[in-house]
């Protein structure tokens, strides 16, 4: 073991790395032993039959179709949701963060409350005051497209997420050096027009995985509603059919199994953005040389 692997911690000798071993595979032994334990209760409450399985993987089981159908449903309304409250919340996050750093101490002090008051409420508050509270006070979205229930959510989730996302947008920021806006100051951009071209396209790429996490809690932010109203988002419908066919965990492990697909997606697409926009950025290195006006390899 070399000198740098080991220079948070004392390397173990052979007694330590024998008890070590010894541990490990005492470790992995308890948890074979409870994972037996699982699956033998299980196989006791018959939750391995095909009668409790078959609504989800037989295609010949009467109620497959109908579960099927409940769950496509299910994930067009959470995907709809999610992205009408993803598209607000960076929009509005991001105007958030450039009025905060554009104004003065005292003018910016509004929106230090709104950040803090909105940050440090519960995302499921803010849902139920979207869903139950506005109606009571005159606030009626019912002729909006979707209705009521889901505007409600996108108020509640848009209300919380926009201001961590101008947290996370003000960081990238600050994180940039300030040569960036002098030099575009300097080549006769006005403030806005270097924020708009030079700045927040380079905070969106540093803070792209920070982005990405927060895009996949929206996504999963929505099933809170279940606990709040009717949407027939994809929780709702994965409890309307356990109730009706009496088989919770299988339901529930493939809801669950839905929503890592769903974000896994949302992160790989995420990704290929990312890397298209380095595609974007070199090339556009490759026309221009460091002054930005003799195409590379041109004539003279």
């Amino acid at each position: 073991m070399s000198q740098q692997e080991t220079v948070l911690y004392d390397a173990q000798g052979p007694k330590g790395r024998r008890r070590t071993a010894i541990g490990t595979v005492l470790a992995v032994l308890v948890l074979l032993y409870l994972a037996y334990l699982v699956v033998r209760r299980l196989a006791d409450q018959d939750q391995f039959s095909m009668e409790k399985w078959g609504p989800w993987i037989d295609p010949s089981d009467p109620s497959f179709d109908a579960v099927w159908r409940l769950v496509r449903v299910g994930i067009v309304n959470t995907i709809k949701a999610a992205a009408v409250a993803m598209v607000l919340s960076v929009v509005l996050g991001t105007l958030i963060a450039v009025a905060r750093i554009s104004l003065g101490r005292i003018g910016r002090l509004p929106l230090v409350g709104l950040v803090e008051l909105f940050r440090g409420l519960p995302v499921v508050i803010l849902i139920y005051f979207g869903v139950r509270v506005l109606p009571t006070v005159g606030v009626d979205m019912r002729d909006w497209p979707g209705g009521q229930v889901f505007w409600g959510l996108i108020l509640g989730l848009t209300a919380y997420n926009m201001v961590i996302f101008a947290e996370i947008v003000r960081a990238g920021l600050a994180s940039l050096p300030r040569g960036q806006r002098e030099a575009a100051l300097a080549a006769g951009l006005t403030n806005a027009q270097a924020m708009r071209y030079v700045l927040l396209p380079q905070a969106f790429r540093t803070m792209l995985p920070a982005i990405i996490s927060q895009l996949v809690v929206v996504l999963k932010d929505t099933s809170l509603v279940t606990f709040i109203a009717n949407y027939p988002e994809l929780l709702s419908q994965g409890q309307r059919i356990q109730r009706n066919l009496s088989n919770p965990i299988q339901t529930f492990i493939f809801i669950a199994l839905l929503f890592i697909a769903i974000n896994y997606a949302l992160s790989r697409l995420a990704t290929y953005i990312e890397a298209r926009q380095g595609r974007k950025s070199a090339a556009v290195a490759e026309v221009t040389d460091a002054g930005g006006n003799v195409p590379v390899g041109g004539g003279a």
